[in-house]
């Protein structure tokens, strides 16, 4: 009994790799791109890259295990959800509303230590950002969102 049982098991697990998930980026542009717009200071590009671009830009680099089901379809959940609130490659789509509320929240959950998310620090230890990281990172939105020019 304990044997069919495992055997349906392996079998679910095998046909749920059959199931697609689609993990193509589409090309960025660079006009559009938040940090070429901005022309962001590489220190600040690369706390974007490291902490903020795999979930909110086209960017994104996929872990091995999101070539496994069912993970790969929390994987692609998660960055679905995060381009939907907040896409950095297509920074210069949004309006001036847009820009604003992006900044401000973006400002506000580096802050909070709300972003990155904990699940994404447990399985991506380089994006843990230091307490002086996070408040570089927020000062940097904040001094974009001061500047009027977004």
């Amino acid at each position: 009994m304990i044997k069919k049982i495992l055997l349906w098991i392996v079998a679910a697990v095998l046909i749920m790799q059959l199931i697609p998930v689609n993990r193509t980026n589409k090309p960025v542009d660079a006009g559009k791109d938040f940090v070429q717009v901005n022309q962001t200071p590489e220190e600040i590009v690369q706390l974007l890259r490291t902490a903020c671009y795999d979930c909110h830009s086209d960017e994104t680099v996929y872990p091995w295990y999101a070539y496994v089901a069912p993970f790969s379809w929390s994987v692609k959940n998660h960055v679905n959800t995060g381009k939907r609130y907040l896409n950095f490659s297509v920074w210069q789509t949004y309006n001036r509303d847009q820009k604003t509320r992006m900044l401000q929240h973006s400002a506000t959950t580096t802050e909070n230590m709300q972003m990155p998310l904990p699940s994404y620090i447990a399985n991506h230890p380089e994006a843990a950002l230091t307490a002086p990281e996070r408040k570089q990172l927020a000062d940097y939105f904040r001094k974009v969102l001061e500047s009027g020019v977004y």
